[in-house]
Parts: structure tokens; sequence; C-alpha cells
């Protein structure tokens, strides 16, 4: 084992045995900021919307990372800020041309709220994102964490939250051997281990964290109590709803006799993915053809 993962180790023992024999104290505090700034330094990641503070590039890599592993962000980020550069852009392009760059992302509704939320941001706030969380999460789209880590990101803002990676690390590191571990358990963790003047870091140094640990240890997230195992993509409604919309974009709009003939699957199923796809503001029928709103 090279030097620097025998000193990774025996801190990551002393961390657990402080923690073990005193709970979270001072010295637990101090040993854990230092396990993981330690690791940062050594093997942070360079990822191009780090390298950035504008609003907007944060904002899109954000809502991109959403259920999205990085390596597929990497390459789908340059191409949609070359594509959409700023909230302006974005916000008069047509529906159809950011799906058409979103493709091979999956989760198509994130497309379609990030350009309903860089509407809502040329109207209502001039282009400028707004930096409070409680204002960024009642853009479409924008959940409570994301938002807090778009305020943490862009902003610097030393606010609280938790996602997969971040719960990944403190499940492992202060609830080692615990089951059915509770986010409200995790908080006042988080809480007390932030950096207050360097949260966009510590954020950064957590999750580089947590994504080792996802290669090196069993997934601590199963230890928590809103774990769900994902189910899977293949024969799935969220499959077939990306298929109807390539389809759509590669042919500018198709007849649903053809599009069902394509897809070779149940009218009932596809009929009911359609009507879905309608109303979310996906698709326009007219006279039986189909294409994208």
């Amino acid at each position: 084992m090279p030097e620097k993962a025998h000193e990774h180790s025996r801190a990551l023992e002393r961390l657990q045995r402080e923690i073990a024999a005193h709970g979270c104290s001072d010295r637990a505090i101090a040993l854990f900021r230092q396990l993981i700034c330690d690791y940062f330094k050594s093997h942070g990641r360079d990822l191009a919307w780090r390298r950035t503070r504008d609003p907007y590039r944060i904002f899109v890599s954000e809502i991109m990372l959403q259920q999205t592993q990085v390596s597929r962000v990497e390459t789908k980020y340059q191409e949609f800020i070359a594509a959409f550069p700023d909230f302006e852009t974005l916000a008069a392009a047509p529906l159809r041309d950011v799906l058409g760059v979103w493709q091979g992302m999956g989760y198509n509704r994130r497309a379609r709220a990030l350009k309903k939320a860089a509407e809502r941001v040329v109207q209502e706030f001039g282009g400028h994102l707004p930096g409070d969380e409680a204002v960024l999460a009642t853009l479409p789209g924008i959940g409570k964490a994301t938002a807090s880590s778009i305020a943490a990101f862009a902003f610097n803002r030393p606010v609280v939250f938790i996602e997969t990676n971040i719960r990944r690390v403190f499940i492992h590191c202060f609830f080692h051997d615990a089951q059915g571990v509770r986010d409200q358990d995790i908080l006042p963790l988080v809480q007390k281990m932030l950096h207050p003047k360097h949260p966009r870091e510590w954020y950064w140094a957590l999750m580089d964290y947590g994504s080792m640990l996802k290669t090196r240890v069993e997934n601590p997230n199963r230890q928590s109590a809103s774990y769900k195992k994902q189910t899977s993509f293949e024969g799935s409604d969220r499959q077939m709803r990306g298929s109807v919309l390539r389809l759509l974009l590669e042919e500018g709009g198709m007849d649903e006799a053809e599009l069902a003939a394509h897809l070779a699957d149940e009218d009932m199923r596809l009929e009911r993915i359609l009507a879905a796809l309608e109303k979310e503001g996906f698709l326009i029928r007219e006279g039986g053809q189909l294409r994208i709103a």
C-alpha cells in the first residue's frame, strides 16, 4: 500500500477511535476536517464548473449533476454552455433546441425545467441569478438541496445541505455500524463541520471524498433510512419517454401510428406516455401528428 494510502487509513482510524470514545468532540471535528482536506489537496477533481464563478454556468452544472455521473456531465456541460452561454440565450431558445443538445443526459424534465428557470431569471431578476437559497428553491426543477448547493458553489454561502456523496461520507465516518440513519441525524454534523469562510471548497472536498468511497467500500448509503435501490432503466417508462423525444427530435415530427411502429410497444402504455408528455409541455398533437413543443 502506498505511503499516502497508509496515512489516510491511519487518519481514518484515529477519527473513528475518537468518535467511538467521545462522540463528535472538538478533536473529532478537527480530525474529520483534516482527513477530508488532506484527501482533497492530493485528489481533488479539476472540473470545468469549478474553474468559474459565473452563477449561470454553476447553475447549469448543478442541474446536470442531478442523478447523473460526473463523467457524463463533463462532456455535455461544455456543449450546452457553447450552445446556450447565458440565461438570456437559454430563455429565448426553442425547447426542441434545448432538448436536442440535452440528448444523452436522460431525465429530460431537467432540460425543460432549466429552460423554464432561465425564463424566470430573465423575467423576474433581470438575468441575474438570486443568491438566496429560499428564492432559488422556487425556481422550476430546484429542490431545497439543489438550491443550497447552488448558493454554496455560485455564491460561497455557508448553507447546510446533504446530497448523495455528502451522506456517504458522514455515514461512513460517524455511523459506521448503524442502520436506518436519517438525514435529520446527519444534518447537525454537517452544520458542525462546515467551514463558514470557505463553504464552496469544503463541499467540493466532501463530494470528492464521497466519490472516492463509492469505489473503495461497500456503499454506506445503504445504511440510510432513505436508501432506495434504483429501478432498472431497461424497459421503463423513463426509457420510452426518452425514445419518444429522441425520435421526434430526429424526424422533426411523426404520425402517432408511425411512432408506435418504431417503438413496438403496447398502445395503452404509449398513449399514457404521450398524454403525460403533452400535459408537461414537451410535445404538441395536431390531427394525429406529433412534434416537440
